[in-house]
């Protein structure tokens, strides 16, 4: 009976339902199928419409059935169904024959199962009616639907939690915390089983809800973070827009408490006490202080200050950005002596002040901090702390370079003794008296070698060799003038031999060791054994330099390619001194524009005078020359002999043509002059045997009467040519004995006669007056060229004057 008036309630409501949302309507539908329009199909019409079609109500199912008995869903019926049981109904699709089941005579469909509509709101389904006999498609294959029908079974849910929220302390009523949103899985377009409301269940007192929209705000303006960091609210959400009857679900809501910078710093004590020794270095950490904040965060940094003047001056406050603690520190050397105890005042206040709350109070609070210095048995003092002291560099060993000084600043004030630290005057240049600190010099001092010394001085108590001070002290040597100038490096200069006087050639600058205060000024000038050289000038430019410039024109590379010009300078002192140095000057071949081509490295020296090392070693040059010249003669003559001891040789092979020009009458070099005059005598004919002597008045001697005549050179009768009167005839009995031999001997005319030379003749030929009349002293004025030769016959001239006494 109960089952059956619950299945009747059940039939009742979903009448109800579709009358509600949809009411009673009939669909019709009718489909063309793939076989309509075939000739002769008794389905089709005159003027081709369709006789057959579906008939069937919207189709509605009430989620979570509970009945016993399928639940009715409709019924599927054709319009040419006759009611005689022909035709057979079937259905396919979402759910077929497992949740809903059809009668295939009358088309009712029946649901078999639970269904809910939060998992599935509605099912898809294809209708067919066949010939139960040929089971023949009657009717086209039709889609229906069967919509589940909701109804408030599901509460609303907080998806999103647990939330948590958050809002500074002290907000005004209203402040806006957080939104909470709640779902509900009911149908929201059927009735109000998805309307959900929300209330505040627990938590009311400090904090209120919207209840349409779920956004939390504050109650009350005096939340303190200090008092209470969070609060625990629990929120209440009611479908069914919270109508008697309605579901409902809830969550809890954290909702934790901000700080802001609402206390100020606050110092446990108004007083703290440290001590610290006299002797601590700068930086040394006295203690630590700490204002208290009841905020947290970045509301409780501090800054720490010294706010008196004397603390300011000796001590300093910085803060640990850690523990947000004042460290003090020392700033200046302390003195027990001096003071025993510092009174400081510390201050402290927020770095980050809110000026909402300024009105709240001051954010800054102030502390004594008092130092004790504590006495300890220091080390000497220098006094005063000068560091540096000069002396002379000719300063006589024991002089005093200065005095140091170290007190005691103990209270005792012990005696106090003195030493040098020999790591820093490892060569005991440095002595210091031990009692009265005197420094004094322990050797010989030369700037030029160390301008400067660095050393360390030690000062101790006598009674207490522990308590040693150190001082670094600077001695400075000043300079005397004990280096003479020098050339600042070995100069030599080139001269072309077609230089014109006044041509510089060479600028001079020197290097002196010293260093005046007043600045270097020298002075240059020609060494005294150089004072009569015409050949070169020195000019000094007064800047410290000088210049050198050619004093003649024209030189000449094969009488003197190298010239040694000493040159004197002298610093200004005091006292003066002076240092010689020698100038090389080579002269060179030059081309048209000046260019240096060649020069010869032969020295002559412009000095009369030389060192004693640099004569010996011009004396064993002059040596090792003159054993190569013998040997080289030795091997000449040992070669001639083997030449002449041949008598097959034939002369034509020796003839060699050379096409350059020999060096004049100075070149001595190029032949052998002792194997020429081993063949002749150069002597000459002092009488007249040949007649015709100058004073017989003939032409020649009229002719020497009036111009200078040189010696006559004349063949001497004891002279035997046989040797080569006996060569050549022999030669000529070979030339003649051979007929096929052209001949070699030619002889040659040459007509052509140059000009006239202004010098008279020099030959000898139809002069036979005697040397000893004649006078060469006039060669000597022909100029550098015939310089040697003037040398020979003046010579000869002697020799023979020597002879004749």
């Amino acid at each position: 009976m109960a089952k059956g008036l619950q299945g009747f309630s059940w039939t009742m409501l979903l009448l109800f339902c579709a009358i509600q949302e949809l009411g009673a309507w009939a669909m019709h539908t009718a489909v063309e199928g793939p076989g309509l329009g075939q000739p002769g199909d008794p389905a089709l019409l005159a003027g081709g419409r369709v006789k057959r079609g579906w008939v069937w109500n919207q189709f509605f199912v009430v989620e979570e059935y509970t009945g016993t008995e399928p639940l009715y869903v409709g019924k599927i019926h054709s319009d040419s169904d006759e009611g005689d049981g022909s035709i057979k109904y079937t259905i396919s699709g979402e759910g077929a024959g497992t949740i809903f089941l059809i009668d295939e005579i009358t088309g009712d469909i029946h649901a078999t199962e639970r269904l809910d509509r939060e998992q599935k709101t509605f099912y898809t389904l294809r209708a067919q009616a066949r010939d139960r006999q040929t089971d023949q498609l009657l009717e086209p294959e039709s889609e229906f639907i069967i919509k589940v029908q909701d109804i408030n079974d599901s509460e609303p849910r907080f998806l999103e939690g647990p939330y948590i929220g958050s809002v500074a302390e002290l907000s005004p009523i209203g402040t806006s915390v957080m939104q909470v949103m709640a779902s509900d899985a009911d149908d929201p377009t059927y009735g109000s089983s998805a309307r959900v409301v929300y209330s505040v269940l627990e938590g009311e007192q400090h904090f209120t809800v919207d209840s349409k929209t779920g956004v939390i705000r504050t109650a009350v303006a005096d939340l303190d973070r200090e008092t209470q960091d969070r609060y625990e609210v629990v929120i209440r959400a009611t479908d069914m827009a919270g109508q008697l009857g309605g579901l409902s679900g809830s969550t809890t809501v954290t909702i934790v408490v901000t700080d802001v910078n609402d206390n100020p710093p606050r110092f446990p004590q108004k007083m703290y006490q440290f001590s610290i020794v006299e002797t601590a270095p700068v930086g040394t950490a006295i203690g630590r202080v700490k204002a208290e904040d009841s905020d947290v965060g970045e509301n409780t940094d501090m800054t720490y200050q010294v706010k008196d003047e004397e603390g300011v001056e000796m001590f300093k406050v910085t803060t640990d950005s850690n523990t947000q603690e004042a460290v003090i520190t020392v700033q200046k050397p302390l003195d027990y002596e001096s003071k025993k105890v510092h009174t400081v005042v510390v201050e402290a206040l927020n770095k980050f002040v809110d000026p909402r709350f300024v009105d709240l109070g001051t954010f800054r609070d102030q502390t004594i901090v008092r130092v004790s210095v504590l006495d300890v048995d220091e080390p000497p003092e220098f006094r005063p702390p000068s560091n540096l002291m000069e002396v002379q560099e000719d300063a006589h060993v024991g002089s005093v370079v200065g005095v140091v000084t170290a007190l005691d600043p103990d209270t005792a004030n012990h005696p106090v003794r003195y030493a040098i630290d020999r790591s820093t005057d490892a060569e005991r240049i440095f002595d210091i008296d031990a009692n009265t600190g005197a420094i004094v010099t322990g050797k010989v001092l030369d700037r030029e070698t160390a301008g400067w010394h660095n050393i360390t001085v030690l000062a101790m108590e006598a009674d207490n060799h522990s308590q040693v001070s150190r001082a670094s002290l600077r001695i400075r040597i000043l300079d005397v003038n004990d280096n003479p100038p020098e050339l600042a490096t070995p100069y030599e200069a080139a001269v072309c031999e077609d230089a014109k006087p006044g041509q510089l050639i060479q600028t001079i600058s020197v290097v002196d060791r010293d260093e005046p205060q007043s600045g270097h000024h020298f002075y240059f000038t020609l060494a005294p054994e150089a004072t009569n050289n015409h050949h070169f000038s020195l000019l000094d430019i007064k800047d410290n330099t000088a210049a050198v410039h050619t004093q003649r024109m024209g030189f000449n590379r094969q009488e003197q390619d190298v010239y040694l010009l000493p040159i004197l300078v002298v610093d200004s002192g005091p006292p003066a001194l002076s240092s010689t140095g020698t100038l090389t000057i080579r002269v060179c071949g030059c081309d048209s524009n000046g260019a240096i081509q060649s020069c010869n490295s032969t020295a002559y020296v412009v000095s009369a005078t030389l060192s004693p090392g640099a004569l010996i070693a011009l004396l064993v040059c002059i040596l090792i020359l003159i054993v190569l010249v013998l040997l080289i003669l030795t091997l000449k003559r040992h070669h001639k002999s083997h030449l002449t001891s041949e008598d097959d040789e034939d002369m034509r092979d020796n003839v060699i043509k050379y096409n350059d020009e020999g060096g004049g009458e100075q070149d001595t070099e190029a032949y052998d002059m002792s194997a020429l005059r081993s063949l002749y005598d150069f002597s000459e004919i002092k009488g007249g045997d040949g007649g015709g002597g100058p004073g017989e008045g003939g032409p020649s001697g009229n002719l020497a009467s009036e111009l200078h005549v040189l010696p006559q050179w004349v063949q001497s009768p004891d002279l035997d040519f046989s040797v080569f009167r006996d060569y050549i005839c022999k030669k000529v009995e070979q030339a003649d004995e051979d007929l096929s031999v052209p001949p070699y001997d030619s002889f040659q005319t040459y007509a052509f006669e140059g000009s006239d030379s202004p010098v008279p003749s020099l030959s000898s030929i139809n002069t036979w007056s005697s040397g000893s009349e004649q006078d060469f002293s006039y060669l000597g004025g022909w100029g550098p060229r015939f310089r040697q030769l003037a040398a020979l016959y003046a010579g000869r001239r002697g020799e023979e004057d020597s002879e004749e006494s």
